[in-house]
């Protein structure tokens, strides 16, 4: 039987069906990844999806916030997904993901554990993609206003006269 998912896109059902797979945390198809528990997904042009959920997990893990939703973890990333960038990105999923196997996981995405998964990420740590990874995630993650509130930040206050002036002394924790 020929697959015709990517000529016609999945059907509603198709999508369901996939997401309750095994509690996957994304579902990947042809061209995109979606997320299983939140209204989101992300179009991907460069990156295999399955890299780019990958590179999602891989973003989580490095800087876990269980209040951060997945959505942020994947606006952070989506700038690997450039052909400039593809081949690097593909190459440093591709040696995560043979960690992963090294230590009996079919690949990175399937170990369950968190620990797990860091321990794989502490074994290439000096490694150029790892470092890459991790140095974008600082601005990527952190310098979306959206993430702000989530942290306590209410932005810059220059704007609003300084700190100063500005609830600088508000904190009754002192």
């Amino acid at each position: 039987m020929k697959d015709t998912t990517s000529q016609r896109g999945l059907t509603r059902r198709e999508l369901l069906s996939r997401s309750m797979a095994a509690g996957a945390s994304f579902v990947v198809g042809a061209g995109y990844v979606a997320s299983t528990d939140a209204a989101w997904a992300m179009e991907t042009t460069a990156l295999k999806p399955e890299t780019m959920a990958t590179l999602i997990q891989m973003a989580r893990d490095i800087y876990p916030h269980d209040h951060v939703a997945d959505e942020y973890y994947a606006i952070a990333v989506k700038g690997y997904d450039s052909a400039e960038a593809a081949p690097g990105v593909e190459a440093g999923i591709a040696a995560l993901n043979a960690a992963a196997q090294g230590k009996g996981h079919a690949d990175y995405l399937s170990v369950g554990w968190e620990r797990d998964r860091v321990d794989i990420l502490r074994g290439m740590e000096d490694s150029a993609f790892f470092q890459q990874i991790r140095g974008g995630l600082v601005t990527g993650l952190y310098n979306q206003k959206a993430v702000w509130p989530l942290f306590g930040y209410e932005g810059e206050s220059f704007s609003k006269g300084g700190y100063l002036e500005n609830g600088f002394d508000d904190i009754t924790w002192i």
